[in-house]
């Protein structure tokens, strides 16, 4: 009896040259070099048992792709679409979960948790969690917002960032705040350093050893800092920090101040001190807008890096540490960049506004 005659594989000039670029690609998939190398093994006149034992595969694997490559030629040699499993969650019960987690909430929690929205829908807490995945819900996360109410909220932001975007010719740019009541917490026990596969630990309860309140003043332009700590923080205090930044900023330029409205910036001896220094200007940032003050990046960064985790047994503790950690910063500053214009800012303040149904949107 005669066996079965291999289909005879023969290559045109541009077959082969694609072939052979496949097999020397460092990127292409290895299931496509494999079934190139076989191609080319057969295009020589070996038989599908000798191409086998040289790549080391099955003799039926071999002749599939020889029939499929006669067959359908360069086109063959890739894989056939496989439908895979059958779909078990429908599109409405996909439609009925997001529903449900947008505009409900169980009976007994303020939101949905993966469990407790697989028992209402019926479906396993791995489908849960796959469609809020895919469609970026997350109800167990929540952040908090406040939106100003400033009259002059636009003509400020429009001010202020300006300075930031475009600051005057000659001018130097502060942006000053006060961080109040730093507390100098030590922990009841000593904290357990990290070790290998173990994070750092320390006791919840702590001691306070005091408050201590930081000025800052940082420069948009450089990133520098200027900062002191005072006992409190009222005008007496403000007005002596304000005299110290004229003493570290050179003589002649102008120079503009963004701060808040709090009282201690506008008490009458802190309006009599500016008002013999006409080159000084101040801005003030718009009513629960802090958000505007670059300086708060800065008190972020410094509670983030020194305080957040600080143990201090006493102010003075606290004091050369926030010193410290100021010195270490002006030794290579770097400032903010501000990214968005006034009319960014503005247009995306509007549209949470018309998002939470605020009457501020008709101001903006």
């Amino acid at each position: 009896m005669v066996g079965r005659v291999a289909d005879e594989v023969v290559l045109s000039d541009e077959e082969r040259t694609f072939l052979e670029t496949q097999v020397r690609r460092h990127k292409a998939a290895r299931s496509l070099s494999d079934r190139c190398r076989m191609i080319l093994l057969c295009a020589e006149g070996l038989q599908s048992k000798e191409v086998a034992e040289r790549l080391g595969v099955h003799e039926h694997t071999v002749g599939k792709w020889r029939r499929r490559f006669v067959k359908d030629r360069i086109e063959g040699l890739t894989d056939e679409y496989r439908p895979g499993r059958p779909r078990t969650v429908q599109d409405a019960q996909v439609a009925e979960v997001i529903e449900r987690t947008l505009n409900t909430t169980p009976k007994d929690a303020t939101h949905w948790s993966i469990r407790s929205m697989a028992a209402e829908t019926g479906l396993s807490h791995t489908t849960i969690r796959r469609i809020w995945t895919a469609f970026g819900l997350q109800p167990h996360r929540s952040e908090t917002f406040k939106l100003s109410t400033d009259p002059l909220f636009v003509d400020k932001v429009q001010d202020i960032v300006g300075l930031y975007m475009s600051p005057p010719n000659r001018a130097i740019v502060l942006c000053v705040d006060e961080k109040s009541q730093i507390q100098a917490l030590d922990r009841e026990q000593p904290v357990l350093p990290m070790a290998p596969g173990v994070a750092e630990r320390r006791t919840h309860t702590y001691i306070r050893h005091g408050t201590t309140s930081l000025f800052a003043a940082l420069d948009i332009a450089t990133g520098a800092v200027i900062g002191k700590c005072y006992k409190r923080h009222r005008a007496t205090e403000f007005l002596d920090f304000l005299k110290r930044i004229d003493a570290a900023v050179p003589k002649g330029p102008d120079v503009h101040l963004v701060m808040d409205n709090y009282a201690t910036h506008k008490t009458p001896k802190i309006q009599g001190w500016l008002a013999r220094r006409p080159h000084w200007h101040i801005h003030f940032t718009p009513t629960s807008a802090s958000w505007i003050n670059q300086v708060e990046r800065w008190f972020a960064e410094l509670t983030r890096k020194q305080l957040q985790r600080g143990v201090h047994r006493s102010t003075a503790e606290l004091e050369a540490d926030i010193t410290a950690f100021i010195a270490a910063h002006n030794e290579d500053p770097k400032p903010y960049k501000s990214v968005k214009s006034a009319d960014e800012i503005l247009a995306a303040v509007k549209r949470f506004c018309q998002r939470t149904d605020r009457t501020l949107c008709s101001e903006l």
